[in-house]
């Protein structure tokens, strides 16, 4: 046949695909979750997340040294504290897991970044990420112990805050806390679209932060809505977020794509514990190849628009980009 264009000329071998790839990544676009518990000399495993440990703080540079060796250099820390109670008190104390765990890594590994979640959903006995008024979160009563959490993980030490709550002007909140305090410098990774999804189940129990009722359908985003995540970027953007983020990753391709092309600053990607966990029970059950889904779902994340990924497969694609996998 008479063809003057031929795509398939640029698939002829490995190297000329590699040469032509449309999308590149890298180890430094990987943030890998990590779970502290309080107590001591704890490394036990999260029965819902294959792979994956809770670590007390005085055992959590085990992890870290993992994670630098592997090529991730920057972290995302939940907390899980040994007392709640109504108000999450022990989300802002000095000596809480987080400052404590904020602390041992900055000592033992001074170049790994350090991020932290800001919520009160593992800290507070009901579940819910904030103070309650009757059964519905109080929001803005609840945007003040958010400032005050962040500004103690910065106190402590850590690098970036992101907050996961999807509470109403919480960046504007913890920016000002953080500027009064000297701290103008420290970002702002904010959970701008976290949708009320049903992916979040493995991280609920890696957390104890299930609701102990209701659920969070009143302040997390319908997964319905398409614009809404705009306008809550929007919003982020005005009280001055440094990074957006969509969340869950896969199901949520679209929304990474539309806010990517819609805001010129970074965009974050959360893979959820169901993401994860999905791929590792079909992969032990023989249904697909594990490291080839691993790649090519992470792939699809960043062909959507996302500069950075966070993920629990953080230190496996970090390997794979190295080797060529992935990018």
């Amino acid at each position: 046949m008479d063809l003057v264009m031929r795509p398939r000329r640029l698939r002829t071998c490995d190297s000329l695909r590699r040469m032509v790839r449309e999308t590149r990544v890298s180890p430094d676009s990987l943030v890998y979750p990590l779970f502290l518990v309080e107590g001591q000399n704890i490394r036990e495993p999260i029965p819902s997340l294959e792979g994956q440990w809770r670590y007390s703080p005085d055992r959590v540079c085990e992890e870290i040294g993992a994670c630098m060796e592997a090529g991730v250099r920057r972290v995302l820390l939940f907390g899980i504290p040994a007392q709640k109670d109504a108000c999450g008190s022990s989300a802002w104390a000095s000596d809480g897991v987080v400052q404590q765990g904020i602390r041992a890594i900055k000592a033992a590994y001074p170049e790994c970044y350090v991020i932290t979640d800001v919520c009160m959903c593992e800290y507070t006995d009901h579940g819910h990420c904030g103070i309650l008024c009757g059964h519905a979160v109080d929001n803005d009563k609840t945007l003040e112990v958010l400032a005050k959490t962040a500004l103690s993980h910065v106190q402590a030490g850590a690098d970036m805050v992101a907050p996961s709550d999807m509470m109403d002007g919480r960046v504007a909140a913890i920016r000002a806390v953080l500027d009064e305090n000297g701290f103008e410098t420290v970002p702002i990774m904010s959970y701008s679209a976290k949708y009320a999804s049903a992916f979040y189940g493995p991280f609920r129990d890696a957390a104890g932060s299930a609701p102990a009722f209701g659920d969070r359908r009143g302040y997390q985003m319908d997964p319905h809505n398409r614009k809404e995540a705009l306008k809550e970027c929007a919003l982020d953007v005005q009280e001055g977020a440094d990074i957006l983020m969509v969340k869950p990753a896969l199901s949520y391709l679209d929304i990474i794509r539309e806010c990517a092309d819609a805001f010129d600053l970074p965009m974050a990607a959360y893979s959820v514990s169901g993401e994860y966990a999905m791929i590792k029970a079909a992969g032990k059950a023989g249904l697909t190849d594990e490291y080839r889904v691993m790649c090519e779902s992470a792939l699809s994340v960043y062909r959507a628009g996302a500069d950075i990924l966070i993920t629990y497969f953080a230190k496996e694609l970090a390997q794979a980009m190295k080797k060529g996998d992935l990018g």
